[in-house]
């Protein structure tokens, strides 16, 4: 569903913008170019707020401030990255590579993604030739429906995870970006799940909410709020314990869970990863590297 609401707002923002090209370049090129930049501009203004705000919000927060070089490359590093996810790999790409079950288990662990909010699997898309080179079977899963109930998301996981465990034999490690950490955590709730996962790794997860859910109107947006009624429910309901499953990487420039602290988890293994925005974090090679070393030596 999300690639094909994106493909439509893409195709829509196309249209217009070779309308009004077509328009105004009789009468004045100059302006029928600037009119059809339009768009682009309104993208790269909404992204400089996102990195304003959450510079702001982070002065008051444990992490170690980001200087404002950090602030102004992690804004630039994700324009770019999200042009790429949200206008290309999600919305024409996200089934060009099937999950990868082997048919005789490779005595690796396997891997269950996990993508967060407004994503599906396409965001993975990198990913998926590294986890095949090394033996890991893997499914990526898409949440729906897109802007429900964080709540309705753990059955889709669970189905995923007796896949995966069916094909390897083990239980498998959960990755997860952004909204996709709390939807395991709903469902290692749901379904009492802590002994058959072996490792939950979180990237950029409003673990206690985030600055920015108070302007959602989504419900798994209005869900993520900065310590909001279901957050805090949700760790309420946790076991003591269940944290240490955990691994759980944040960062000071992330621009959409801020303050930063938010994105970690007490009583797990939290791992400050500065400089990097948001959706970067799930492809910055860093990062990547050090979860790919962590599935490795499940």
């Amino acid at each position: 569903m999300i690639a094909r609401w994106q493909r439509i707002l893409l195709l829509c923002i196309l249209l217009v913008m070779a309308a009004w090209l077509m328009w105004q370049w009789p009468q004045s090129p100059w302006h029928a170019v600037l009119g059809a930049l339009l768009p682009l501009g309104i993208y790269l203004m909404v992204m400089a707020v996102e990195f304003v705000l959450m510079h702001l919000t982070n002065r008051a927060d444990a992490a170690p401030r980001a200087r404002q070089l950090q602030v102004i490359s992690a804004w630039w590093a994700e324009v770019w990255v999200a042009l790429l996810v949200f206008c290309w790999r999600q919305p024409f790409r996200h089934q060009s590579t099937p999950d990868w079950l082997p048919a005789q288990a490779t005595g690796k662990r396997g891997v269950v993604l996990v993508h967060g909010f407004m994503c599906n699997r396409g965001l993975w898309l990198p990913w998926f030739a590294h986890l095949h080179a090394r033996g890991h079977a893997y499914v990526a899963v898409n949440l729906e429906p897109v802007m429900g109930s964080i709540d309705e998301y753990a059955d889709i996981i669970e189905d995923a995870v007796r896949r995966v465990t069916a094909a390897t034999g083990q239980a498998p490690v959960l990755l997860c970006h952004s909204m996709g950490g709390l939807a395991v955590r709903a469902w290692l709730r749901a379904h009492q799940a802590d002994g058959r996962v072996h490792r939950v790794l979180t990237l950029g997860t409003p673990h206690g909410g985030t600055w920015l859910g108070r302007f959602s109107r989504a419900v798994n947006g209005r869900q993520m709020s900065l310590a909001g009624d279901w957050v805090v429910a949700l760790q309420r309901a946790e076991p003591a314990g269940r944290a240490a499953l955990f691994t759980c990487w944040y960062s000071n420039c992330d621009n959409i869970v801020f303050p930063a602290t938010t994105a970690a988890l007490a009583g797990a293994d939290n791992r400050l990863v500065e400089g990097v925005a948001h959706v970067q974090m799930a492809l910055d090679a860093g990062v990547m590297k050090d979860c790919l070393e962590e599935i490795g030596r499940a």
